[in-house]
């Protein structure tokens, strides 16, 4: 890198890359509640010092759907004071803008507004947290973008289809092809990708020319089976992808050596949970891009409050004391003390020159107390820190490993440690370890009544939506049901009877009729929840799910990374629904004798006299669902009158590519953090 000039010319676009910004994140809290706005500014000033010629946003600009006033107009004010200005673009828009910008009454870039004067234009996509909502499918970011200070781009109105098209974009002789893609929940999305629903759009001429760089903001590691986006579903044509929605910063770079692009992922500029992924040092990125070469420098964030996590096992400390020992107790309060003492010097000395951190860090201490011992009182704790951290009420959090048994022979006497082990449970749903369980049990524990699928989702009613009778209601549901169907085959000895179930039991597995089925019991389920008079529980609630914050001491850890839990498939709660009988005495919860819960054959089911009869008018219309290189001397550029808008180029002047298509790869790709190397300067990918 011999000077300024040489690497930032007439034909290098400077793209700063960030994403989850969570604007508004505990705004209320006396000691963090500035920490999203500040360092919202440190991005903003970033850009600004280092000239870059557009602002690249990955989701999750807020952390609201619906931000509090305080939180737009500060955004607002961050926009218009460092976005805002006289500096001239250095790069046209050749595509069609009206295709790009959809969601707006102003659909075209708006620093090509003659309203309006920017200097840095910054393009986002929507996230996870201001997502579309309502009949008009409008977020947080449209109100930013009518107010022309953002321009808002990747949303698809459609949710049979979706045609990617990018922005094309050239300055000087490099051409940027921008794709970008916001969130929409990664079950359908998956689908979506595995039945070749997804299509983007390439230019037809000189397509080895342009740089394709990628925005998407979905789940990156796997949390079930269809709850993520694998890599391998983006077209192989793609030169970069910048993640979002995972909140660990890895933005060097990796390669995806089946489709030869590289995947950035710069992560949160805020910590919203106390989970080790929050950890690690944020940053946000500096892409240079020449021709179909690219360079990422990483800039480290000053204003982002430190946050040290440490797992402590009680068991590894046998030498020093046993559940048996006198006073354990206060020997491990003794122990956690120390660990925090530490963490927090550790912090001190790391706060050292970098005025900007805020002097109070975020610490977590998790405790492993298996094997006997007892937690202790964690507020009396906190009690010693609290003018030490920024989180004085949940420093400690305890949890405790699955108790492993020798004997899973029988149904009572299972070893639920070794069918589903505490590191298979975190990151998975309640339904995905109701089938790992039953895949795993022996033959006299498996369903011969019930799918795997429907019990998965009738708990998972009862863990997310507190549905208490979502169960008892499957299981009603189905044996009426098996019941008719047996009667009409006219079945009458035992084996002929279990042959049938079984037979009738797989016809219905991954069908539509087992969804409606199950959908049918837990409609009757809210019914009756609605009967009683109970509240339904508000699921689209932002709950901000931190990992293990607020958590009981005695609770098992929980996954997360922040992300937070916006429910979006549970916003049909039962508005309407009516049963259509009341309920039957002897249904209720405390009446049932502990010799109710043993599991009963299916000729005692039918021989049982509660028989109960069946709701037909249950409603069925629930929803489903490395250095900041810093230079006195500006880059020279002549003062010139702002480009006239290009002509839009026709929808014929691209064509379709599915997902998994082929194409040529030859971008390069430089990481090096020392400055004497040129960062456009090494070998060319291989062509395919």
């Amino acid at each position: 890198m011999s000077s300024e000039s040489t690497l930032d010319d007439e034909d290098t676009f400077k793209i700063l890359i960030a994403t989850d910004i969570h604007l508004g994140y505990l705004e209320k809290d006396a000691i963090r509640g500035n920490d999203s706005f500040n360092t919202l500014e440190e991005i903003l000033k970033c850009a600004k010092t280092n000239q870059v010629d557009f602002i690249l946003l990955g989701g999750d600009l807020f952390h609201e759907n619906k931000p509090s006033r305080r939180c737009l107009h500060t955004c607002i004010t961050m926009l218009r004071r460092y976005c805002m200005g006289d500096k001239p673009i250095n790069f046209n828009i050749l595509s069609d803008q009206k295709v790009n910008f959809n969601t707006t009454h102003f659909p075209w870039v708006n620093y090509q507004d003659e309203n309006l004067n920017i200097s840095i234009p910054a393009f986002s996509i929507h996230g996870n947290h201001d997502d579309p909502t309502g009949a008009e499918g409008l977020c947080a970011l449209d109100l930013i973008s009518a107010s022309g200070l953002v321009n808002h781009f990747g949303h698809s109105h459609s949710v049979e289809k979706i045609e990617i098209s990018p922005i094309l974009m050239q300055k000087g002789i490099t051409k940027l092809a921008l794709f970008g893609l916001g969130s929409i929940p990664d079950e359908r999305l998956y689908r979506m990708f595995v039945n070749k629903q997804v299509t983007m759009l390439r230019p037809k001429e000189d397509q080895d020319e342009w740089f394709n760089l990628f925005t998407i903001h979905q789940n990156r590691s796997k949390h079930g089976p269809t709850n993520y986006i694998p890599e391998q579903f983006l077209d192989d044509f793609i030169d970069l992808v910048v993640w979002g929605h995972e909140h660990e910063c890895l933005i060097a770079p990796t390669r995806n050596e089946q489709q030869l692009f590289y995947v950035t992922q710069p992560g949160s500029s805020v910590a919203t949970s106390l989970s080790p992924g929050e950890a690690a040092k944020k940053h946000i990125g500096l892409l240079r891009v020449k021709g179909r070469k690219m360079n990422m420098q990483k800039i480290p964030l000053n204003t982002v409050r430190q946050f040290f996590i440490q797992d402590v096992v009680l068991a590894d400390y046998q030498d020093i004391f046993t559940p048996d020992t006198p006073q354990v107790t206060k020997k491990v309060e003794d122990l956690c003390y120390a660990k925090v003492t530490e963490m927090l010097e550790q912090a001190e000395r790391e706060r050292l020159g970098c005025p900007l951190t805020p002097e109070k860090p975020l610490i977590r201490l998790r405790v492993d107390y298996s094997g006997g011992f007892e937690a202790f009182n964690t507020s009396r704790f906190s009690q010693k820190f609290v003018d030490r951290v920024a989180n004085p009420k949940d420093v400690i959090h305890f949890l405790r490993r699955r108790e492993q048994k020798e004997d899973n022979k029988d149904e009572v006497n299972v070893d639920y440690g070794k069918l589903l082990k505490t590191t298979a449970v975190e990151g998975l749903r309640v339904e995905d370890l109701v089938k790992q369980y039953f895949e795993a049990t022996e033959q006299n524990v498996q369903l011969s009544l019930l799918t795997e699928h429907g019990m998965g989702k009738a708990i998972q009613e009862f863990v997310d939506k507190d549905e208490k009778d979502a169960i008892e209601e499957l299981i009603t549901y189905q044996l009426e049901k098996t019941q008719r169907h047996l009667q009409a085959r006219g079945v009458t000895t035992e084996q002929d009877i279990d042959l049938e179930i079984q037979r009738f039991r797989d016809s219905k597995k991954n069908t539509t009729e087992e969804e409606n089925e199950i959908k049918e019991a837990i409609n009757r389920a809210k019914a009756h929840r609605l009967e009683r008079g109970e509240m339904p529980v508000d699921m689209s609630v932002d709950l901000a799910l931190e990992s293990d914050e607020d958590a009981a001491p005695l609770a098992p850890p929980t996954r997360g990374r922040g992300r937070g839990a916006r429910g979006r498939g549970s916003r049909g709660r039962g508005r309407g629904a009516a049963a259509s009988e009341p309920k039957p005495a002897g249904r209720g919860r405390a009446q049932k004798s502990s010799a109710a819960t043993q599991s009963r054959s299916i000729m005692q089911a039918f021989q049982s006299p509660s028989q109960r009869s069946s709701r037909p008018g249950a409603n069925k219309s629930y929803a489903d669902e490395m250095t900041i290189e810093d230079s006195d001397e500006d880059i020279p550029v002549m003062k010139t009158t702002r480009p006239p808008p290009r002509p839009a180029s026709s929808s014929s002047s691209f064509t379709k590519l599915s997902s998994q298509s082929q194409s040529t790869k030859g971008v390069a790709f430089d990481d090096s953090d020392d400055e004497e190397d040129d960062p456009f300067k090494g070998p060319s990918r291989s062509r395919r």
